[in-house]
């Protein structure tokens, strides 16, 4: 034989399955064990089907992030400068600001009986100016983001809050307060993602 087959070394077809292929190479190495030759000849056999096996599967393999870069590249201008004020912060950066979000959300839930969430938006703000700042080292442009944060939040939660039955709300949740949790979500997106 003039060409080496790594199938026919190992008495297999060439539509066998990862299994197979795992017992014929146990199966010949117990056959011929003490016989140097034969035992190299089996596991490079396995070796490169496994090769091909791992190399099928990579080019195979679903790669988002290749995919989305492909069509941002792809899209028109005005979205590829849209995607130029995103970023993606490190995991931890964005947990943190969620757990400080998530905190004032459950505060202004808390505290709904007793009176409006003005006092933990105004914190909240505070805290997306503070983080846009840190990020653009310009007090003008993370208050004005910090705002325009607020303000379509706070739209977006007046026309969307309307909309929730009332039988999935608890008697003391508000307008305002179920409006202040949809602007915590906003102030949270502008100040972890933009950039």
């Amino acid at each position: 034989m003039n060409t080496w087959d790594p199938y026919k070394r190992l008495g297999i077809s060439a539509d066998a399955s990862e299994e197979e292929i795992w017992g014929s190479r146990n199966f010949l190495l117990q056959q011929y064990a003490g016989h140097e030759r034969s035992e190299e000849s089996i596991e490079a056999a396995f070796e490169k089907l496994l090769m091909t096996s791992f190399k099928e599967r990579k080019k195979t393999k679903f790669n988002l992030k290749t995919r989305l870069k492909k069509q941002v590249e792809e899209s028109p201008s005005w979205l590829k400068n849209l995607f130029g004020f995103i970023e993606v912060p490190a995991t931890e950066v964005i947990l943190r600001r969620l757990f400080l979000f998530a905190f004032m959300g459950a505060w202004s839930v808390m505290n709904s009986a007793e009176g409006g969430p003005a006092f933990q938006v105004a914190i909240s703000l505070a805290s997306c100016i503070y983080f846009l700042n840190d990020k653009t080292k310009s007090v003008a442009r993370s208050c004005i983001l910090g705002f325009g944060a607020l303000v379509v939040g706070w739209v977006c939660g007046s026309f969307l809050v309307p909309m929730v039955p009332s039988v999935l709300l608890q008697p003391t949740w508000t307008l305002e307060l179920l409006t202040s949790l949809v602007v915590y979500l906003f102030l949270f997106l502008a100040c972890t993602f933009l950039k």
